[in-house]
């Protein structure tokens, strides 16, 4: 089972227990909302993050890219909060290489997104809060570079144009957090609703329709 599939279901475990405990809900809250003030933070990760067509993901083209930025955590009633983000996030995905004139290495297709999510935060007990939502983001740059193992070297082959892509893109987030005083940690998925290519365009071609995906671990802290 992919790993965005065990999140959904994490997902939907933690929304029916929500909507079923309305009484338990008036108990829940971090370690920070006490007086249901808001907060606000840094926060930083790391981005495991593939293209995908109609819903098939390759798990050997998965590339590891990053994700930083603010947050704020705008409580609504204990145990429900709304927090925007605004993020640098690096997505696409890569392919892999092993032959006698190049050597082994992989090609990393790099988009560079600033995104914004809101999502709702519901405290599944005091520390842990489930947290799922909407994200808008705006490609800020593409570009494709070849890692040779052998070599040990990093190369930037080319700088796409940005214009031949949809500079926006938008889908739906969820994961789980977990908040230790002013500290988080979790884990989110990211399920990209449009495709990145331009219709009629070479990149729209080459791209088959592909659209983001994209799981993120992060750290951050809240002031």
């Amino acid at each position: 089972m992919k790993i965005r599939s065990i999140v959904c279901v994490a997902m939907l475990i933690g929304g029916t227990l929500v909507a079923g405990s309305k009484a338990v809900a008036q108990e829940q809250q971090s370690m920070g909302e006490n007086d249901l003030s808001p907060k606000f933070g840094i926060k930083g990760g790391v981005n495991l993050t593939n293209l995908y067509v109609d819903d098939d993901v390759s798990d050997e083209n998965m590339k590891v890219g990053f994700n930083a930025g603010f947050f704020a955590k705008l409580p609504v009633t204990r145990g429900f909060s709304i927090q925007p983000e605004l993020l640098y996030s690096s997505k696409g995905a890569k392919e892999t290489y092993d032959n006698f004139i190049m050597g082994d290495g992989e090609y990393r297709f790099n988009l560079n997104y600033i995104e914004l999510p809101v999502l709702a935060v519901f405290n599944l007990s005091k520390n842990f809060n489930l947290h799922v939502g909407p994200y808008v983001s705006y490609l800020a740059g593409v570009n494709i570079k070849d890692l040779n193992k052998d070599e040990g070297t990093i190369d930037e082959v080319a700088e796409l144009d940005a214009d031949n892509f949809n500079r926006f893109d938008y889908g739906l987030a969820g994961g789980l957090g977990i908040d230790i005083s002013n500290f988080t940690i979790g884990a989110r998925y990211n399920y990209g609703l449009r495709e990145i290519g331009k219709s009629g365009s070479v990149s729209g071609e080459l791209l088959k329709n592909s659209k983001n995906s994209a799981i993120s671990l992060y750290i951050g802290i809240g002031f």
